[in-house]
């Protein structure tokens, strides 16, 4: 009696789905607990502070530059960002996000082959400096959790610019890195939040 193929294809694509689906669930409670100690310590900073902080929560796009754009065409996710005042149109930031790299096909010697996502959960620090009113510069530094098994951390680094609208709306626009053994992920970003 032999073994159906097309019967263990399936057993192996639902086990290889159940690991995957667990890892993500793994991943998404280390980033609850970060937001949570990040909410935590804000709300301590803001209680301690007269002027206070503000949050803000933002959508991210990104295009991919350098070897990124090989296997991908775009980058899509979101963040919740605090920004505390430390001096008069200075502050210190924290954020926490998701980031999903969009695979693309891509050609290789033996064919082409569809490059699937990769998640990242960027976490950094930083400083924001207002250059003019509501013109200002930024600079962040941390770490990126890369999701899928043995993806490991990479250092991130996102020098950027942004304008700060009325009614708690702000636009920046970032380079961001990610460097792990020598290699380096990196993309133009884009961040539309609003504070509160």
């Amino acid at each position: 009696m032999g073994v159906n193929i097309s019967e263990s294809g399936k057993v192996w694509a639902t086990s290889n789905a159940v690991l995957k689906f667990t890892q993500f669930i793994k991943t998404m409670k280390k980033v609850l607990l970060l937001l949570t100690a990040v909410c935590g310590l804000s709300a301590s900073s803001f209680a301690q502070s007269s002027d206070g902080g503000k949050f803000s929560i933002g959508v991210e796009a990104g295009l991919p530059v350098g070897d990124l754009k090989n296997v991908s065409n775009f980058i899509i996710g979101g963040s919740l960002k605090y920004d505390h005042p430390i001096a008069e149109g200075t502050f210190i930031t924290g954020s926490a996000g998701f980031s999903s790299i969009q695979g693309k096909e891509a050609t290789t010697p033996f064919g082409t082959v569809k490059v699937g996502n990769t998640s990242v959960v960027p976490v950094k620090a930083g400083i924001k400096y207002f250059l003019a009113e509501n013109f200002y510069g930024e600079a962040q530094a941390g770490a990126a959790f890369f999701t899928q098994s043995g993806g490991g951390t990479a250092f991130a680094y996102a020098p950027g610019i942004g304008y700060s609208f009325g009614g708690g709306l702000d636009a920046g626009v970032r380079y961001e890195a990610w460097t792990k053994n020598g290699s380096t992920l990196s993309q133009v970003g884009l961040r539309v939040g609003y504070s509160f």
